[in-house]
Order: C-alpha cells, then sequence, then structure tokens
C-alpha cells in the first residue's frame, strides 16, 4: 500500500510528487499548493512544472541539483503544502462561449435520452457549473475539466471518430473538456465553441491554464459565425 503524498524519480533529471489516487479537489489542491511554492524558491533551478489531477511532476538542471537535493526540498516544504492548500485562491474563470447541439454538437440528443433529461436540462445542467481545470494534456490546450454533474454522465464512443472538429465540446464519463484543435476522439459531443484555445505564436500558448475555472456560455449559431478568431 502506498503512503501519500510518494515521491519518486522519474528518469534522471525529475521527479514525481503523487498525493493521491483519485480525482478530488483536496489532492488537487495540494498539487497547486506545491506548484506555487517552487515557482516562487528562485535558489532552484526548476525547468519545467507539470500538474495532474493528484500529482506534480518536477524537471531541474541536473548540473544544478541532485535529486537528493530536490526531494528533501519538497519534502520540507509538504506541511507549508498542506497549510497552503486549504487557503482561498482567487478564482480565474474563463467564459467558453458554445453552441449546443445540431452540427456543432451531433451527441447532445444522445446524452439527452441515456441520461433521461430533454435537451434543453442538459445545457441548462451543463453550462450552470464553474468547472475547475485540473491539468492540461492529450493534446496541446486540452482542459480536463473537474465539476460535472453525475445526472448528465455518459459514457465514451465504442469507436472514436477520427475526426473531430477544433472548439468541440465533449463529455466522457464524469468529466467534460473541450478539442482544442482538430484531432481523433471518443468523447460524446454536445457542442462547440468559436473560441481559440491553443496559439503557438501566443504566450503562453493555451488560453485555459490548470488550476483556473471555466464557465461555458451558451450562444445561438448566429453568434457563433459572428465571434471571430480575433476578437475572443
Amino acid at each position: 500500500m502506498i503512503d501519500y503524498p510518494h515521491i519518486s524519480p522519474s528518469g534522471d533529471s525529475a521527479v514525481t510528487i503523487v498525493f493521491g489516487n483519485k480525482i478530488d479537489d483536496r489532492s488537487n489542491g495540494y498539487v497547486f499548493a506545491l506548484k506555487r511554492i517552487l515557482e516562487s524558491e528562485s535558489s532552484l533551478s526548476i525547468l519545467s512544472i507539470i500538474p495532474s489531477y493528484s500529482s506534480l511532476l518536477v524537471v531541474y538542471d541536473i548540473n544544478k541539483h541532485g535529486q537528493g537535493e530536490i526531494t528533501d526540498y519538497i519534502e520540507s516544504k509538504l506541511s507549508i503544502v498542506y497549510k497552503s492548500s486549504a487557503k482561498q485562491v482567487k478564482k480565474e474563470i474563463v467564459e467558453i462561449p458554445t453552441v449546443y447541439g445540431g452540427e456543432y454538437g451531433p451527441d447532445l440528443d444522445y446524452v439527452a435520452e441515456h441520461v433521461g433529461l430533454t435537451r434543453d436540462e442538459v445545457i441548462k445542467i451543463h453550462s450552470s457549473v464553474k468547472y475547475k481545470v485540473y491539468m492540461i494534456g492529450f493534446s496541446p490546450g486540452f482542459p480536463y475539466l473537474g465539476g460535472m454533474e453525475k445526472k448528465i454522465s455518459c459514457p465514451r464512443l465504442q469507436k472514436p471518430r477520427l475526426r473531430i472538429p477544433q472548439g468541440s465540446v465533449g463529455i466522457a464519463g464524469d468529466q467534460t473538456g473541450v478539442y482544442p484543435s482538430e484531432s481523433p476522439g471518443g468523447w460524446r459531443l454536445i457542442g462547440r465553441t468559436p473560441k481559440k484555445l491553443f496559439n503557438v505564436n501566443c504566450e503562453p500558448p493555451v488560453t485555459i491554464l490548470p488550476g483556473s475555472y471555466v464557465k461555458f456560455i451558451p450562444i445561438n449559431s448566429d453568434e457563433f459565425n459572428s465571434m471571430t478568431e480575433g476578437s475572443l
């Protein structure tokens, strides 16, 4: 049985700190509390800090630090991590205008039928939540969002689509997310946003960052068509 937190090497120049084995706000709070501490520490040569649901990958300069030094430092900060994670952090909320159903969300009818609700009820439930961005993954800028109501939970497609349009909003199990670029995928598509979530020419290149929150704002097809990438 693993005791948490658990710190283990990830190659010769990184360590992974695991705070749990499930998706919950508590473990994710520890992840971002440690991330803030490491980002504020100027004496360490940290090359990259990558958060996920319940763990943090820390990549360091192997020419300046040994693994033991990094591990000892992290262990010395764990008591602060537990205290600071309980503090209220101002929520950064990113609004995602979304047109639901039709050609934009071809699986909305299936989701409604699967959960025994109307289309409008599914839209109302999906757009009423401020979703926490637990992590970015799968493809550049893809936000994994927590907090979706279980009453609209829906299984993935048995056979993934080969092409999902950029901006598609999907549901998979108890999660929801947005495809930032055209790609294959198996999530149930319920809508689409004109908002561009990934642009390699911007800094940072992603619109939505881990630890922030997302709110879906229902729009109609005319509003969708009138919104240009430049105005979003």
